[in-house]
């Protein structure tokens, strides 16, 4: 099942999400719908409050990233990338130089904007089994990680924005809150 997704302008994409443990209600149909969801969106992360539900929980694949351009792995030392269910994630640490790419968001539809983030992050999280892990990623993943894991603290890409950006988007915000914005795919 493909979920919508929940667009800018909805609370919450603004409120913490709350942890969870094994006993949360149809949690492996939810996660296997955030993998049909992300990929059906052309996603390359999905938090859980992108689909409605305030919980500590977000996808990734960034080896989608690679495969589609092979010359990415020339540019960024995480090829062939990791797909990933980070569940409760918490992260300990944060190294390197900022670097700004280019990261859009299924909640922003066709809105992009260069954000500078840290090369290097290590994270602590459960997987799917809740089986405690300590992993650390850089480059495009650590990227996507930190992007989805944002989501989590209610924080949004758009934050991290220049003035400029923020100004110049201040209109196509507007629209995407009342839902003037029409994506590809089913939103909320």
């Amino acid at each position: 099942m493909v979920y919508p997704i929940v667009l800018y302008g909805n609370a919450i994409l603004r409120t913490v999400a709350q942890p969870i443990t094994n006993a949360y209600p149809n949690l492996a149909p939810i996660i296997a719908n955030m993998w049909d969801t992300m990929y059906a969106t052309k996603g390359v992360g999905l938090a859980a409050p992108q689909i409605n539900h305030s919980i500590r929980l977000f996808v990734i694949d960034s080896e989608q990233m690679f495969r589609d351009d092979p010359a990415l792995a020339n540019e960024y030392p995480d090829a062939p990338g990791v797909k990933q269910i980070f569940i409760n994630p918490k992260i300990i640490d944060a190294a390197g130089d900022l670097w700004g790419y280019e990261e859009g968001c299924l909640s922003f539809p066709y809105l992009k904007t260069i954000i500078q983030r840290q090369q290097h992050l290590t994270i602590q999280y459960q997987d799917e089994n809740f089986v405690q892990h300590t992993a650390s990623f850089s480059g495009i993943t650590a990227r996507i990680i930190f992007h989805e894991y944002d989501h989590l603290e209610g924080k949004l890409f758009i934050d991290k924005a220049s003035p400029l950006k923020k100004k110049l988007f201040a209109s196509r915000l507007s629209e995407i809150q009342k839902g003037k914005v029409q994506a590809f795919y089913k939103t909320m």
